[in-house]
């Protein structure tokens, strides 16, 4: 039964959690808002840590069934999904229980669709059996990126430039549904994300500097990670964190720009005073395009 909380019953909420330390901060914030959070790790993604915050339900890819029956038994009312996932999985070759294997036909038909389908297939398997999945950045509204500098240091002109110039590069894939994030240096786009990630991005352009493709001195160029346009936001927030930070400064890069309100910053507080320490900003971009978030703010009880 769901726990009481100032004398009304806390919402239940189930996290489903990649990998990262994003899906514990969302533990610790749902709580913090008076819900009651249930931690669901997905095998072989999500850390272990998530017990931290109490006992977790564990399922498998193959197990959506028995994932959805055992939120039902809980009580739970929210979906949260948060984390990353390290290897996609594949449906074809999972033999799952009926619960998944009943739904399968629709999971293969978002997989055909790209991430962006996937993504809304996922979501409206939650709801079509009764939950109501609200974005991460409803019960952590703290680890959003926030507008302008938020650390020690403030991008110069010339940085200004590139970060424009990235950032109108990063929006374009995104248009396409093909990554988030852009790399510019002096004037140029060295490097775009696709299907490797933006670790995998940083690391293409530390070996492109490294046998000379690339040439600057000092810091400069900008990382910028922006939103889809027409993403949707419950389910596909981008991060950055001190992994980031620390790949950006080993480049040589000025700073990192993300969407204000749009992006959450893992382990904020190290993160900026990493940034702070190596020298490079952070920056909240303001001008956001139209995105998709059906939430409707998250119901309290």
């Amino acid at each position: 039964m769901a726990h009481e909380t100032g004398g009304h019953a806390a919402r239940r909420t189930a996290v489903i959690c990649g990998n990262g330390v994003l899906p514990g901060e969302v533990i610790a914030a749902a709580r913090k808002a008076g819900r009651d959070p249930v931690a669901v790790g997905i095998k072989g993604e999500a850390d272990p840590a998530i017990e931290d915050f109490g006992p977790a339900l564990w399922f498998d890819w193959g197990e959506i069934g028995k994932m959805l029956a055992a939120l039902k038994r809980a009580e739970v009312r929210d979906v949260v999904l948060i984390g990353g996932v390290m290897n996609r999985p594949d449906f074809r070759a999972i033999l799952g229980d009926f619960g998944t294997m009943r739904r399968l036909p629709r999971i293969l038909g978002g997989l055909r669709k790209g991430d962006d389908g996937l993504l809304k297939i996922v979501i409206d398997l939650f709801e079509a059996d009764g939950f109501h999945v609200i974005g991460a950045h409803e019960l952590a509204p703290a680890l959003l990126a926030s507008q302008g500098a938020f650390g020690r240091h403030a991008p110069d002109e010339e940085a200004m430039r590139d970060l424009a110039l990235a950032s109108e590069a990063a929006r374009t894939l995104g248009r396409l549904d093909i990554g988030q994030a852009a790399v510019a240096v002096n004037g140029r786009v060295i490097a775009t994300e696709a299907a490797e990630g933006t670790d995998g991005m940083l690391r293409r352009c530390l070996e492109l500097k490294e046998v000379g493709r690339v040439r600057w001195k000092g810091r400069a160029g900008v990382l910028a990670k922006c939103v889809k346009p027409g993403q949707e936001l419950r389910v596909d927030l981008p991060s950055i964190g001190p992994k980031t930070v620390e790949m950006a400064a080993e480049i040589g890069l000025a700073g990192i720009a993300v969407d204000t309100g749009h992006v959450l910053v893992a382990s904020r507080a190290e993160t900026i005073a990493l940034a702070d320490r190596l020298g490079l900003f952070l920056y909240g971009l303001a001008d956001v395009p139209n995105h998709t978030d059906q939430s409707g703010g998250a119901e309290h009880e």
